[in-house]
């Protein structure tokens, strides 16, 4: 009984429920491990009885973070605070709030609302003085009344009264109660909502590195993202092109190929980048080499397209590598060099800590477990001098993030400039690499034992690992989520909307112990409020959308709060069917509005495949079914039958049975009936690709996020031979019906 008590207070779930008539029990050293990832000692029953003693004792006039959302009533923690106590905002810097440095954040209005009278306090009691915080330039001093009014909503029915609303942004407040008991938060200031994407807008979906044009060296880059976006906006009325996450890799030989298992969420990695846009490049002094790495470039390009090689990361990194190493040798021109010091000025720290992680990586390889015991912490003495000591290396290494982060921002202007009402969505993994910069970099918010991962399920009794170690929700909370609110703002940068993969893990993760099969993890509670604000307060200042990925096991009530701050979430075809009732597919009508939808994504098969029962013999090749052959086959057969039959009772299939390419077209023909606000094409749908860029369940197998984008027969296209393809424009044909090829101008991103 006191573990689950001690377990509770820390949000350390001791039981779950894989199903509504299922519970199961978490087994006592799962959490007696996870407690022990949070600081709490709870080996012993002593130890549980101590620790929990101390936390029931413990009292705090505020949690470390505070959310206030604009319109609406305040937190409890607020909202409860003693009659006649006194509070006082104190506004973040300037350069975080949007503002130019050197100016207060909304000078009129925070000004005009410190300077306005507070409500009286309740008879008999004297109003205290405000008392800001030394330095500090307060919002305002608010003194709650004295009587059951003072939680009462103010006139438009939001907060009382005695509140003045600070503008959105992350600010302290200060506390102090009649008795003189003080208090210092974080406070977290949202807008109420997102900014949502035009209503029926369509765009592509695509993993980059498998969209290889006639200039690509070995895989696709930023100048081919901004091609097809140039494209698409203004030839076939596309609204946004959605790519994988793009995050800085941990290198290796061979380097892990999958995009949702980074170094660092918060940089970019440079191998995306599209060598020959650089302005530097022109300059380079020893054309001689610069050829010779072009045509070993096309040499990877040819054997990709041609030859059957799978994409290789590393050798296109090598010789991209070298290139930019001649680049970087080529001095930055006046204008140049102040954009570079403007980048190293506001990435600060955080950049510096990630270059100096790459500088040591390549001196002690990449697991910084295994570097000498004097570099495996940021702010060691050790570091300091390996610091000096690869000074030139952590430049390089600043220079291709900042490199890197134009070139985002190109693709970006280049999807706007096309008429494109959203522009490029980008990817956020759920988790990085144990071993990566992230995790050196901010070794106390990571729990270190712990790996994020699923619970058993129907579709994977065995639950999933994913080798991502979890962030501590108390030291997110602590800092004010100041990791969290730089990883968004670096992402947030130069997109036009932003996909999070595994969403619920907003509010939960099932964290495995070190060592333990995933069967024997359990869930750790995340302050959900404080994440969905800290979002929405930086998807508001950046202008973007958001788009959650909510497919699998989804909590109770996580979808209606992500609908609620304007989340929308991802239908995917083949799984919208009526699970509550009969079971069959939904009409189109029933779908939901806040919504991506789409057939497929990276990790299920290609449409053609599903329509073709081609993903069933492919997983039957490589021993994955868990049925024989035959009742995969039947089954699979069964449920694209109940959704051709709806196509056709719909009368989107006018060609009839046995045309696959027809019936791609009709599941496209259905998603934009639906009445979901985007609409996604998977880009090797509209070629006709069967193969998936990623199988779950498989590692050396197949060849997961290594494959480009291929015709039916498996034959490579490039980008050139998708933007001329019949197959695409009849497809696409299908989503613009009388739609202009660009946006209206009252869509388009400011």
């Amino acid at each position: 009984m006191g573990l689950s008590r001690l377990a509770a207070l820390h949000g350390v779930a001791t039981s779950y429920s894989p199903s509504p008539d299922v519970t199961v029990s978490v087994p006592d050293d799962t959490v007696i491990a996870v407690l022990a990832a949070l600081g709490v000692d709870a080996g012993t029953p002593a130890d549980v009885r101590k620790c929990l003693a101390a936390a029931e004792s413990r009292s705090r006039l505020l949690p470390p973070t505070v959310v206030v959302w604009a319109g609406e009533p305040l937190p409890p923690a607020l909202a409860g605070l003693p009659p006649g106590s006194t509070v006082t905002v104190e506004p973040e810097p300037s350069d975080l709030s949007g503002h130019p440095a050197g100016r207060p954040p909304a000078p009129l209005s925070m000004r005009s609302r410190a300077a306005a009278p507070a409500e009286p306090a309740a008879p008999g009691e004297p109003a205290p003085e405000a008392a800001p915080a030394p330095g500090a330039a307060p919002v305002g001093a608010m003194t709650p009344p004295g009587d059951e009014t003072a939680a009462a909503p103010a006139t438009g029915g939001s907060a009382p009264a005695w509140w003045i609303p600070p503008p959105p942004g992350v600010h302290r407040i200060h506390v102090r109660t009649p008795d003189n008991r003080r208090a210092t938060a974080t406070l977290v200031a949202a807008p109420p909502r997102l900014p949502q994407p035009p209503e029926g807008t369509h765009g592509f979906l695509v993993q980059l590195y498998s969209l290889l044009s006639a200039r690509s060296w070995g895989m696709g880059d930023l100048g081919d993202l901004a091609d097809l976006a140039a494209w698409a906006g203004r030839s076939v009325g596309s609204g946004f092109v959605q790519v994988n996450p793009l995050h800085a890799a941990v290198p290796g030989k061979p380097t892990d190929p999958s995009p949702y298992r980074p170094s660092s969420r918060r940089f970019p990695d440079p191998v995306h980048l599209h060598v020959e846009s650089i302005p530097e490049y022109g300059h380079v002094r020893d054309r001689a080499a610069l050829d010779d790495l072009r045509q070993d470039a096309a040499a990877l390009s040819e054997a990709v397209l041609n030859k059957g090689t799978l994409i290789d990361r590393d050798a296109v990194w090598e010789l991209k590598r070298q290139a930019l190493e001649l680049v970087a040798q080529v001095p930055l021109t006046p204008g140049r060099r102040a954009d570079y010091c403007d980048f190293l000025a506001e990435q600060g720290q955080a950049l510096e800590d990630h270059a100096l992680w790459c500088a040591l990586a390549e001196v002690h390889g990449p697991d910084w477990h295994t570097w000498p015991e004097a570099l495996r912490a940021p702010r060691s003495p050790g570091t300091a001098r390996a610091r000096s000591e690869l000074l030139d290396r952590v430049d390089f290494h600043c220079r291709l993030a900042w490199l890197t982060a134009g070139q985002l921002a190109a693709a970006q202007r280049a999807a706007e400039d096309a008429g494109m009402g959203v522009g490029i969505v980008h990817d956020l993994a759920v988790g990085v690499h144990p071993a990566g910069a992230d995790t050196w970099s901010q070794q106390e918010a990571f729990a270190h034992g712990m790996s994020v991962g699923a619970p058993p399920d129907a579709f994977n009794a065995r639950g999933q690992d994913w080798g991502l170690p979890p962030w501590r929700p108390d030291v997110l909370a602590a800092t004010g989520y100041a990791a969290y609110r730089g990883l968004l703002r670096g992402l947030l940068a130069h997109a036009g909307a932003l996909r999070i993969d595994h969403v619920m893990g907003l509010f939960r993760l099932w964290w495995v112990p070190e060592g333990r099969p995933p069967t024997d993890g359990t869930y750790v509670a995340y302050d959900a409020e404080a994440m969905l604000a800290v979002l929405v307060l930086e998807a508001h200042r950046a202008g973007t959308s958001v788009v959650g990925e909510d497919l699998g096991t989804v909590a109770p009530g996580v979808r209606e709060a992500l609908a609620r701050r304007g989340v929308l979430g991802t239908s995917v075809l083949w799984f919208e069917r009526d699970w509550e009732g009969d079971g069959r597919p939904l009409a189109p009508e029933e779908w939901r509005r806040d919504c991506l939808a789409t057939a497929t994504t990276h990790d299920l098969p290609s449409t053609a495949a599903r329509l073709t029962g081609d993903h069933v013999t492919l997983r039957h090749r490589l021993g994955l079914l868990t049925r024989s052959l035959e009742e995969e086959l039947t089954a699979d057969l069964t449920d694209t039958a109940e959704w051709l039959a709806l196509l056709a009772r719909l009368r989107m299939l006018p060609e009839g049975d046995g045309d696959e390419e027809a019936a791609v077209r009709a599941v496209h023909r259905f998603l934009r009936r639906t009445p979901a606000r985007m609409t996604g094409v998977w880009l090797p749908d509209t070629v006709g690709d069967r193969r998936p860029q990623n199988l779950p369940g498989t590692w050396d197998q197949y060849p997961n996020w290594r494959l480009p984008i291929a015709d039916p027969e498996g034959h490579p296209v490039t980008l050139e031979e998708i933007t001329a393809s019949p197959r695409l424009h009849g497809l696409m044909e299908v989503l613009r019906p009388g739609k202009p090829h660009t946006a209206p101008p009252g869509e388009r991103r400011p």
